[in-house]
């Protein structure tokens, strides 16, 4: 079965998500605005969601973290949470 590893920022509004992508392609450190800015408590280990298999996430994201390069920060990705920065750190098919 398709596991992953996955890291992501939660916050409020898409423009906030822009502009911390922005930040990141930059070369701001993601797990360093994960802690600054997430709302998910996941934002205390740097955005990390450790390992979880397909389905065990909301669609939206689910969709995401199954399809995208490894390591390849994606988003905004809209949930009934809120908007989110995902990046996969590791994935196995």
């Amino acid at each position: 079965m398709a596991n992953a590893n996955a890291r992501h920022i939660l916050v409020n509004s898409e423009e906030q998500c822009q502009e911390l992508k922005e930040k990141i392609e930059a070369g701001e450190d993601f797990a360093a605005l994960a802690r600054e800015h997430s709302l998910c408590p996941s934002g205390g280990q740097g955005g990390d969601l450790g390992r979880f298999g397909r389905g065990q996430m909301v669609p939206e994201f689910d969709k995401v973290v199954f399809s995208a390069p490894v390591k390849e920060v994606q988003g905004p990705v809209k949930t009934q949470f809120g908007y989110h920065l995902l990046e996969v750190t590791e994935r196995n098919d």
